[in-house]
């Protein structure tokens, strides 16, 4: 077998930990956008940020979750 697609595989499968509003969750290396899908929540009815930084609903198909990260999660503020 090849050493590069065993890592690959390895790669693809890790499961990282996050601590989303003050709870650990063990989950599969995912999108911040896949993590708000399977939550059942409408993404327009929730804010999310990463390590402390506001990411937009438009830039969370682009945010890969990584190991450690602390997400926080509430609800959008709207008015002017």
């Amino acid at each position: 077998m090849n050493s590069k697609s065993t890592f690959d595989q390895s790669a693809m499968s890790a499961q990282i930990r996050i601590n989303v509003n003050g709870t650990v969750q063990t989950l599969p290396r995912m999108t911040l956008a896949e993590w708000v899908d399977s939550t059942g929540v409408l993404p327009s009815a929730l804010a999310t940020a990463i390590n402390g930084q506001f990411v937009s609903r438009a830039a969370r198909a682009g945010c890969l979750l990584k190991d450690g990260d602390v997400l926080t999660t509430f609800q959008p503020i709207a008015g002017g």
